[in-house]
């Protein structure tokens, strides 16, 4: 069994456009508040807590790898 863990993506503003924009990164709630980034309860997704790296954010290449029938 997988043990998956809650996961947000990290957005910012364009300050001419007001364009919200993922900036490639998806994390913990944890390395987001300790990075200083806002976070959006209802935008929370789930991964397996394997494709994390020692930062808390996903590892995109680690979750390339394993093909799944759903989005993250």
């Amino acid at each position: 069994m997988l043990n998956f863990i809650e996961v947000f993506d990290v957005m910012e503003v364009n300050p001419i456009s007001r364009e919200v924009v993922w900036i490639g990164l998806t994390g913990t709630r944890t390395a987001l508040q300790r990075d200083g980034f806002m976070i959006d309860p209802k935008a929370g997704a789930f991964c397996p807590a394997d494709w994390l790296d020692e930062r808390g954010y996903l590892d995109a290449e680690l979750a390339r790898r394993h093909p799944r029938p759903w989005g993250i």
